[in-house]
């Protein structure tokens, strides 16, 4: 980072000063924000103790000297580590909601949000939550923060009949899920939302099914890895990078979805850029890609209705793969 100006004093004067230095520096840009301003912005922010709900007149406050080091600590920051603004601050918003983050999970950003707030209206149904002998259940596997398991916790309650809304939130990953567990505790859901262990479907309580099942799994490629950006790369690999082209854990949670599903019950997850792929991958599956208000592709949803009518085209998929395994070892 260049010298550091005497003439910088002001809120406002760091967050133009900043935004220029990420743009000589070529930062990216897509982990809450989408430009140099904003980034700066949330930086500047944080660095005085302060938030976005400070009003804009407030910009043109002045800094003491000490406030001025700390800001231009965490924009250097920023450039000479390459990490998402997210993991300097230690927080993100989803939802709405606050969550805790660092680098054992990614940085809350799936445009699943937008219909979790939405209820994932007209297509989840109040009466699909109905259970005998049990609340209705949503399940998001790859949990990763929490972030959507508690955001559907918090937005979906008292839509679903059948009582208070149960969620189940899953991930391989035992650093994930302790950063999962602080979320859940931070916004006082222990007693609805419960973390577990497992490799998708594998570690689930037998017989239980779900109203909704949601996932933002790992979806990239090798080759699309490769070609990262370094704040994508400061993120958990184990979270982004799949095989056989990023569709090797979507189209094992496609065959196990079925049959976790309740008879009405709906599967939302997201792609990503392996849309494509997986579309010409399953070309007979009606999937549904959801629109976005707020910017974003890449999120299919299907009933349980559709993924039993074509169940022996992923199970075709995972024996395949399972065999192709087996002879490469």
């Amino acid at each position: 980072m260049k010298k550091k100006g005497k003439h910088l004093r002001t809120l406002r004067d760091f967050v133009r000063w900043g935004a220029s230095r990420f743009v000589e520096a070529g930062l990216f840009f897509g982990h809450g924000t989408d430009n140099p301003l904003d980034e700066a912005l949330a930086l500047v922010l944080h660095a005085v103790h302060l938030d976005h709900s400070l009003p804009g007149g407030w910009l043109d406050c002045r800094l003491d000297k000490a406030e001025r080091r700390a800001v231009r600590k965490l924009l250097q920051r920023r450039i000479e580590e390459r990490k998402p603004a997210a993991y300097l601050i230690g927080r993100a918003y989803f939802a709405g909601l606050e969550f805790l983050v660092d680098e054992r999970v990614l940085v809350p950003r799936s445009p699943i949000a937008e219909w979790i707030e939405k209820g994932f209206a007209p297509w989840l149904s109040p009466d699909v939550g109905r259970f005998a002998g049990g609340p209705p259940r949503v399940l998001d596997l790859c949990t990763g923060s929490g972030c959507i398991a508690i955001a559907c916790a918090h937005w979906l309650d008292g839509l679903l009949e059948g009582g208070e809304l149960q969620v189940d939130a899953v991930d391989i990953s035992p650093a994930a899920l302790e950063v999962a567990a602080e979320n859940v505790a931070r916004h006082d859901l222990e007693r609805r939302v419960s973390l577990i262990q497992s490799d998708l479907y594998d570690n689930l309580p037998e017989g239980r099914r779900y109203a909704l099942i949601v996932s933002n799994p790992p979806y990239v490629s090798e080759r699309e890895m490769r070609g990262l950006p370094s704040e994508y790369r400061a993120e958990p690999t184990i979270a982004l990078r799949a095989d056989d082209d990023g569709l090797a854990v979507v189209i094992r949670l496609l065959a196990g979805a079925a049959e976790r599903l309740s008879p009405e019950g709906l599967l939302v997850v997201e792609v990503g850029n392996s849309a494509t792929a997986l579309a010409a991958r399953f070309p007979e599956l009606p999937f549904t890609w959801l629109d976005f208000e707020r910017g974003g592709d890449g999120v299919f949803l299907l009933t349980a209705e559709q993924l039993a009518q074509h169940q022996s085209l992923f199970a075709n998929e995972v024996n395949h793969r399972e065999s192709t395994q087996s002879e490469n070892t």
